[in-house]
């Protein structure tokens, strides 16, 4: 296995973990109360979109040949970092609120 193949199912096992917490947080949705639910869907809105731009680097990440892949990482560790971060204070923030 390269080392292409195998930072990206690294990053992928790691993504995967983020997507179940989010479908997690997504879950404590439905038994809250209505302005509670406004909030909680702007969040996870917003946490969508930068769901959405990691598996935008991550296809990138896999389209690239083995010789330039390493110039997609850095957006990968990015936006999957950035992602990781919003997911995290998102859920303290939203757990003290409730």
């Amino acid at each position: 296995m390269s080392t292409k193949e195998e930072y990206k199912k690294m990053i992928e096992a790691e993504f995967e973990l983020g997507q179940a917490k989010l479908a997690e947080f997504k879950a404590r949705g439905k038994s809250l109360t209505a302005d509670a639910r406004i909030k909680h869907a702007k969040l996870v809105d917003d946490l969508e979109q930068k769901s959405a731009a990691t598996k935008t680097k991550l296809r990138e990440l896999g389209e690239a040949n083995d010789d330039a892949w390493e110039e997609h990482k850095d957006g990968v560790e990015n936006t999957w970092g950035v992602l990781q971060a919003a997911l995290k204070d998102t859920v303290i923030m939203f757990e003290k609120d409730v």
